[in-house]
């Protein structure tokens, strides 16, 4: 009789690969897990400091001018500016780290589409912000301030639309820079920007005319309005403009990041 021999079954991919989608989403997960230090707990960090140095010029009680004390006014501001910044830098340097180092061919070989690239690099990118926001949140009790939204679903989904745009444009970033000089391009004349001038420190009914009508095309100035109204009720504008303005952002960005990345462009040599 024949030995029994083992067949080596081949693995069959369906429509949507799994594994795949699973196997880069925890790369790209323990890729700022390894460096928490660096990821996570400088975000919060920055957090702290910036609501110690507003505590001691300012005083902590002193009003933010529509009736709640300025540090807790700020709070929720400077927690989605960390998140924010957070999910863009991962889901950017992702790649360009990657075409620095050569090998983004360990991303372009394997068996997946474009959808499944998109889905896991953005995914990771939103679990890092959450992270962010979590502990961020959890660490203000040492200012006295406690993040209890007001309305947990709202402050939920705002969280997670500014993840998921902002690890989206990270994406694009990250396939449209070639070295770390282009990011750092973006991030300091785009994203840094955007965040400081969308209502993060101050309500925009103070910035002159001009400036005013620049937050109201500002997405992120919606990011931050949205999420400062789930924790304390206080907003500048409705919820619900501010939540179909971050769904319309998402759906075009998401557009021009998977048709970048279907065509290869910049990534293919």
């Amino acid at each position: 009789m024949l030995d029994d021999i083992s067949v080596i079954r081949p693995i069959v991919i369906g429509r949507i690969n799994r594994i795949g989608f699973c196997t880069l989403y925890w790369r790209e997960v323990m890729r700022f897990v390894k460096i928490i230090g660096q990821t996570v707990a400088a975000a919060v960090v920055t957090t702290w400091l910036f609501l110690t140095v507003f505590s001691l010029a300012l005083g902590v009680r002193v009003q933010s001018g529509i009736g709640v004390d300025l540090v807790g006014f700020l709070a929720p501001g400077l927690v989605m500016m960390g998140v924010l910044q957070n999910a863009f830098a991962n889901s950017s340097t992702s790649l360009v780290v990657s075409k620095v180092q050569g090998n983004i061919v360990d991303l372009l070989m394997p068996p997946l589409g474009s959808y499944e690239v998109f889905f896991a690099i953005v995914a990771a990118a939103m679990t890092r912000g959450v992270l962010v926001a979590l502990v961020a949140s959890m660490t203000l009790v040492f200012f006295d301030v406690r993040l209890i939204p007001l309305s947990p679903l709202l402050a939920v989904m705002f969280l997670l639309l500014s993840t998921a745009i902002m690890g989206v444009l990270g994406l694009i970033a990250g396939i449209w820079a070639e070295k770390f000089d282009s990011l750092a391009t973006i991030s300091n004349f785009v994203v840094m920007p955007l965040v400081f001038l969308s209502g993060t420190f101050y309500t925009i009914d103070r910035l002159p005319e001009s400036f005013r009508l620049l937050a109201w095309v500002n997405p992120v100035f919606y990011m931050i309005d949205g999420f400062r109204y789930a924790m304390m009720g206080l907003a500048s504008a409705s919820w619900l403009v501010g939540a179909g303005v971050l769904v319309a952002t998402l759906l075009v960005l998401s557009a021009v990041a998977l048709a970048m990345l279907r065509t290869g462009y910049r990534l293919k040599a």
